[in-house]
């Protein structure tokens, strides 16, 4: 589903990736670890070209993300065309983002029926079918401000499972609430893997990635350091620096 080869990407003299490469397969949850700074959030970003890259490649579902290529030279896609794309990629941020002065259901109706021009009736029952499987069917009329937290990150997911995405991009989306709220956001993102969506993960939740993730990647300074299955690379790391990293926080 994903294939990054030697992305790299700067702001301005920082090189924030230094030629990132690796694949995620389809129905496979990844799970990003790394201390901040190291570049997790940019590259979750560039896949969904957010961010633009500044050399290398990376396909999602084997279409190149952001640029077409004609004779080994790169164009960007015309803002509309990046767009449509984007359409198939769902992502949930740290902070909710969602609409204050709409409720849960309008929020979640808002992108099918205006980007995608589904009926509201049909949007509204697809949005009450994803409230209810996030646990939050009770709460369709409430708004943003009515809710905590975690059932707000709840609403944001839902919310980007209504596009019907083929790939799920969370960026450290349990970091901004209360620690007894956590558990509510990952249960769902678990349900969510369990179903065979495709997800990419920037966490700090090492518990989620021991039990969920099929794949964990140690990134710092920009680079790869170290990858493999989750339970493999938490209790024997082969790399100096993962150890440092993870005696801070297992």
């Amino acid at each position: 589903m994903i294939v990054a080869d030697r992305v790299c990407k700067n702001f301005g003299a920082l090189q924030v990736l230094k030629g990132v490469s690796l694949q995620v397969a389809r129905g496979e949850v990844l799970c990003l670890i790394g201390p901040s700074g190291s570049g997790k959030s940019t590259f979750l970003r560039c896949i969904n070209h957010l961010e633009q890259v500044n050399a290398g490649r990376l396909y999602v579902d084997g279409d190149l993300v952001g640029y077409r290529e004609r004779n080994g030279k790169l164009y960007e896609l015309h803002p509309r065309d990046a767009a449509k794309q984007r359409r198939e990629i769902g992502m949930v941020f740290q902070h909710f983002n969602l609409f204050p002065h709409r409720t849960a259901l309008e929020n979640v109706i808002e992108a099918p029926t205006q980007v995608k021009k589904v009926s509201k009736a049909q949007a509204t029952a697809r949005a009450k079918e994803l409230l209810d499987r996030v646990g939050l069917a009770e709460k369709a009329n409430a708004y943003p401000a009515q809710l905590s937290g975690g059932q707000q990150q709840r609403v944001a997911i839902a919310r980007a499972l209504a596009m019907d995405p083929k790939l799920m991009l969370f960026d450290e989306p349990t970091s901004a609430l209360d620690p007894e709220l956590v558990g509510e956001v990952l249960t769902v993102m678990r349900e969510l893997a369990e179903s065979g969506m495709t997800m990419v993960v920037v966490t700090h939740e090492m518990g989620f990635a021991r039990e969920v993730a099929d794949q964990l990647v140690f990134m710092d300074g920009g680079v790869v350091v170290e990858s493999g299955p989750p339970r493999d690379l938490l209790a024997n790391p082969s790399q100096e620096r993962t150890r440092a990293f993870l005696s801070r926080l297992l």
